[in-house]
Formats: C-alpha cells, sequence, structure tokens
C-alpha cells in the first residue's frame, strides 16, 4: 500500500519518515519547494528525544502529483487541511481514503466536500490524533519533541483491512490505538487542547504556565468549559494519555486537586523523554506557541479551538472563557496584544467575574 502524505511539517514528516526507513512506499507531499527540494537532495534530518537521523525519502510538490492516490494522510495545519484535500480531488478514486491526520474537527468538512464533488465521503475518511509532538525547524530538518501513541479508527467504528494495514504501517514511528469511538477521541484532543492554545499567551516554557498551580487553575476552567460543550453535543469524550475527562468537573476543592494533578501528569508525559543534556530543544513550548514566536504565522486555533465554540454557540451553551481565550490569540497572532503574563492576569479575573472559578 504507497502512502501519500500531504504535509511533510513535524507530524506528518516523522510519520512518513519511519514508515520509510521501516520499508513502506510513502511519498512526502508539500507545498514548501526549499522544503522538498532539501528531502530529495538529502533526506529527512531528524532530532530530539530519539538522538539524531536522517533517513531518506521521497518527496514532491502538490503540482507534481499525477498518478492516482490510494491511501492519503493529509497532515497540513488544520486550517489547509480541506484545501489540501481539494487540491488532489482529480486525483482520487471511490476506493480511496483520506485520512485527516492533524488537530482539529476536520472530518465532517472533508466528508462534505468528497460528497459534493460525487464520492462517498463517509466511506473514505479516517478519523485520527497524531498524540506525539515536533516541530519543522529548517528545510529537511525536523526536531522529535515528545512521545505520544497515534489513535485511528474509521468514521463508523468498524475495524477494516485498510485501517489494520495502516495502524501496522504507522506502528514503525510509534504505538498505534486503534478506536471504535474516533469522534470522540478527536473532541477530546479538542477539549484538552483549550489548555495548550491557554500555554501559548506567554513566552515561556509549559513548567512555568501550566505547572504553576495558580495558571493551572484558570486553565482546568477554560477546559471545564470545554468539556461542558462537548457534553451539550452528545459527545462521549473519551479519555487518552494526557487526559481524562472525569477530572475536569470539579465539584469540591478536592475534586480540583485532582484535576491540578492531571494537568502535571501531563506536563510529565510530554516531557519525561526529553534529555536537555542530550539535546537542547528548540521547540519549548505548543505548536500554537512554535507558529507564533518561531514562525511568525497564523496558529490552527481558528480552525481547531474556533470551531469548538461555534459548536457550543449552536448547542446554546456557555462560551464565554474559550471565547475570550481565543480571542486574545487572536490579537496576538495579530500583532495587537504582547505575549505575557498579564495575559493571565486579565483571563485570571474574567473567570473570577463571571463565577467559573474551580472550587
Amino acid at each position: 500500500m504507497t502512502i501519500t502524505i500531504i504535509g511533510a511539517g513535524a507530524i506528518g514528516g516523522l510519520a512518513g519518515a519511519y514508515m520509510a526507513k521501516a520499508g513502506h512506499d510513502v511519498l512526502l507531499v508539500d507545498r514548501w519547494q526549499e522544503h522538498v527540494d532539501a528531502l530529495n537532495a538529502r533526506g529527512l534530518f531528524i532530532d530530539g528525544v530519539r538522538g539524531e537521523m536522517t533517513v531518506p525519502v521521497r518527496a514532491a510538490t502538490p503540482d507534481q502529483l499525477t498518478q492516482p492516490l490510494g491511501m492519503v494522510l493529509v497532515a497540513t495545519k488544520s486550517q489547509h487541511a480541506v484545501d489540501a484535500v481539494r487540491q488532489v480531488l482529480p486525483l482520487l478514486r471511490p476506493d480511496s481514503a483520506i485520512v485527516s491526520y492533524q488537530n482539529g474537527f476536520n472530518e465532517p468538512d472533508i466528508v462534505a466536500l468528497l460528497d459534493a464533488n460525487g464520492f462517498d465521503g463517509k466511506a473514505m475518511v479516517i478519523g485520527s490524533i497524531p498524540n506525539y509532538g515536533g516541530a519543522l525547524v529548517d528545510p529537511g530538518y525536523i526536531e522529535f519533541v515528545h512521545e505520544g501513541p497515534i489513535q485511528l479508527g474509521e468514521m463508523d467504528g468498524r475495524r477494516t483491512p485498510r485501517l489494520e494495514e495502516l495502524g501496522r504501517q504507522l506502528s514503525a514511528l510509534t504505538e498505534v490505538q486503534v478506536s471504535d469511538n474516533i469522534w470522540g477521541q478527536i473532541w477530546a484532543k479538542e477539549v484538552y487542547s483549550a489548555q495548550v492554545v491557554f500555554s501559548a499567551l506567554v513566552d515561556a516554557r509549559i513548567r512555568e504556565t501550566l505547572g504553576v498551580e495558580r495558571y493551572a487553575r484558570i486553565a482546568g476552567a477554560i477546559v471545564r468549559e470545554a468539556l461542558e460543550i462537548a457534553e451539550a453535543n452528545g459527545i462521549a469524550v473519551e479519555a487518552f494519555d494526557f487526559f481524562d475527562p472525569a477530572n475536569y468537573r470539579p465539584k469540591t476543592p478536592a475534586d480540583t486537586r485532582r484535576l491540578l494533578d492531571n494537568i502535571n501528569h501531563a506536563i510529565w508525559l510530554l516531557k519525561k523523554d526529553q534529555n536537555e543534556q542530550a539535546h537542547q530543544f528548540k521547540k519549548k513550548g505548543s505548536g500554537i506557541w512554535w507558529d507564533i514566536v518561531y514562525r511568525n504565522r497564523p496558529s490552527e486555533v481558528r480552525s481547531s479551538n474556533g470551531k469548538l465554540i461555534d459548536y457550543g454557540r449552536r448547542a446554546g451553551v456557555d462560551v464565554r472563557l474559550n471565547e475570550k481565550l481565543c480571542a486574545m490569540i487572536y490579537e496576538i497572532e495579530e500583532g495587537r496584544r504582547p505575549l505575557g503574563f498579564h495575559n493571565y492576569d486579565e483571563l485570571e479575573a474574567y473567570v473570577n467575574q463571571i463565577g467559573k472559578a474551580l472550587p
């Protein structure tokens, strides 16, 4: 099975490199010509949690694709996912598979696009959550930042041969957990990611943001509201390695302590494989922080957490905290608000003002 990965950044690049290293047939596709040229000339250089290595890979720009596509992993930033599928529509067949291989609620939009172009979108789309992390540092160079499994599932929960084969190939990179409720896991990642967005309001390491109890309490309140949005939409939010939704409904101070412990455990999981003596990590924050601070480009908040807010509004639930958080991120991206701990002070005051502080 040939796998085409559209988006050769951290998530797609790491998957493609490790699958190629294991002998699987993989093509990395990216619109950044300099990156594609570097990949073809020198291979993909990876450093970080697993040390240094260079993997020979095949790479192309989207306009160079001419053959019909079978298994396609869309690993672009969330806001570019639908356009990436639109670009390859002429190369798709009824038996092609499209994997939404990034953050965000992109599966329904991809299904709608496929349906509008004469395909059976529900039959073609596979959902996933890649929970490992990295950073595209320079052309041909990715930093592997933290370990984590991949959740993978058919949207209707079936165990299909194509799903099993894809899982087998992706296991060259990391553990693959096949899910019968991938939509619930996608929601879980987006609910959890509200605290990741929160961490990007300052230019600091995660231990200085979510690792501080005062700030973790604010983040916990935001995630609790996000969980209420999911529940109002009838979603059975699944637990995963970094997150247990059961801890985000605190009614007592003891419940809040369990929530804070959950956040600390998530930080530990994200950092446990990093040996700062062996490698000085360039990516010190979230992917959102990386986009804002290092790449100087808009993050995927609008197409992930922004869609979460839209789901909440349609369900008629209170979205004020998540709305405020996202508005602050947008202002930072637009150069109208500086990064800094003053943002936490402002958000903390707002949490207290609207009566949403944790017990």
